[in-house]
């Protein structure tokens, strides 16, 4: 018996671009160089649907990060089309559609949990009192009640990186877009706040967008798992996880578990060879 295929067809020709979260169309980077341009990414087409989270993996230098910054609107595009909630990136992220959570934390260490998370939301003008409400609730999502008070050199990077998402959550975007934000981190650590982050897209069903270089985290995480080819960076590959939605760590065990995680590799392989 063959394998079941978990490649997820293309989308229709009648889908709306209202109806995708992100839609990313023949869209390439090339950054100019004294001796020859860097192509980062080269004709990339994804669409995102409300509610998916979607992993990028791939290689180093592969330009998920690239693509990731792209949609952000932190990164222009040499050629193409992408649209947030139907918006251009920069439309979208003057209309606050999204939060950005790095590879690093990125808090001022000279405030506090609370105030770390309260910034941005003082920058949109909201009242002191709105603030800091927004932002209790936030610290609590995340589990770091009892911690308003303290300094970001006060907590594990693990703690650090839990501010972080509380910031980017803080003024409710429907896209949370994630750079790596665990890659530093102990397997431990990292497994538990894999095992948050998962909990927590279960309660709010936000649509995702993750980078990551671990098979592992891509599997458990994802509902779908974009990728990507070595420089140019183009889409090798979206393969649709079987897993039941509401997860554990202990699935990393199961044989579908295992059985996706072979696909992934196995495309990264693919890539690689024809790299070569």
């Amino acid at each position: 018996m063959n394998a079941p295929d978990r490649t997820l067809p293309p989308p229709s020709a009648g889908s709306a671009v209202r109806e995708l979260a992100v839609q990313v169309r023949k869209t390439s980077v090339v950054y100019p160089s004294a001796d020859a341009p860097v192509r980062a990414l080269h004709e990339v087409d994804l669409d995102i649907a409300p509610g998916e989270f979607v992993s990028l993996i791939g290689p180093s230098g592969c330009g998920k990060t690239t693509l990731l910054r792209v949609i952000a609107d932190l990164e222009p595009i040499t050629a193409g089309e992408v649209r947030v909630n139907g918006l251009s990136p920069h439309e979208a992220r003057l209309a606050r559609a999204y939060g950005y959570v790095f590879q690093s934390p990125a808090l001022f260490p000279w405030r506090t949990v609370l105030a770390n998370v309260m910034l941005p939301l003082q920058i949109q003008g909201r009242s002191a009192e709105d603030c800091k409400a927004v932002a209790l609730e936030q610290l609590a999502r995340v589990g770091l009640t009892g911690f308003e008070r303290k300094y970001p050199w006060q907590l594990s990077g693990g703690m650090q990186q839990r501010v972080s998402i509380a910031r980017a959550l803080g003024f409710e975007p429907r896209i949370l877009m994630m750079d790596e934000p665990f890659g530093a981190l102990d397997e431990i650590t990292r497994d538990r706040l894999n095992e948050q982050l998962q909990q927590l897209w279960q309660r709010e069903r936000r649509t995702v967008v993750f980078v990551t270089h671990s098979i592992a985290e891509a599997v458990y995480l994802s509902t779908r798992i974009v990728v990507m080819s070595p420089r140019p960076g183009r889409v090798l590959k979206v393969i649709h996880s079987t897993l039941p939605d509401e997860r554990h760590l202990g699935l990393r065990d199961s044989p579908e578990f295992i059985a996706v995680a072979h696909d992934v590799r196995e495309a990264l392989a693919v890539g690689h060879a024809g790299d070569d």
